[in-house]
C-alpha cells in the first residue's frame, strides 16, 4: 500500500511539474510585457537569449542589447498590450498566436518560444 501511494504522490509530481513547465515561464513572460515591467520581463530569459525574425534572421543577441531595446519600447508605449488568440506547447516549445495592441495599432503575430532550464533561449516572430 505504501508503494502505491508513493507511486500516486511521484505521479501527481510530475503533472505539477509539466503544468510549470515552458508554458508557466512563457505567460510569465506575458504579464510582465502587458505590465511593461522590464525587470520580470527580463527574469524570464536566458543570459544569451537570442531574438529571432522567420526564419532565421537574427534581430538580437543578450539580454543587454535585450534589455535595452524592450525598456525603450515599454516606456514609448503606454497602450501595449498581447492577447494570445491561440497557445501551442510541445516539448519545451510554445507557439503563441497573438494580438498585440502598440501606440493605437493593431496587428497580429505568431511567437516562438524555445524554453531551456526554466528560461527563454530563442525567440521567433512571424509577422
Amino acid at each position: 500500500m505504501k508503494n502505491l501511494l508513493g507511486l500516486v504522490c511521484l505521479f501527481f509530481s510530475m503533472q505539477l511539474l509539466a503544468q510549470q513547465g515552458p508554458e508557466t515561464i512563457v505567460q510569465q513572460q506575458l504579464d510582465a510585457y502587458n505590465a511593461r515591467d522590464i525587470d520580470a520581463f527580463m527574469a524570464t530569459y536566458t543570459e544569451d537569449i537570442k531574438l529571432y525574425n522567420f526564419p532565421n534572421e537574427l534581430r538580437s543577441e543578450g539580454q543587454e542589447t535585450m534589455r535595452q531595446s524592450y525598456a525603450d519600447f515599454f516606456e514609448a508605449t503606454p497602450d501595449l498590450h498581447c492577447e494570445i488568440k491561440n497557445r501551442i506547447f510541445i516539448g519545451n516549445t510554445v507557439i503563441d498566436e497573438e494580438y498585440l495592441t502598440v501606440n493605437g495599432k493593431h496587428f497580429s503575430a505568431v511567437a516562438i518560444y524555445e524554453v531551456e532550464n526554466g528560461k527563454i533561449a530563442k525567440v521567433t516572430f512571424l509577422r
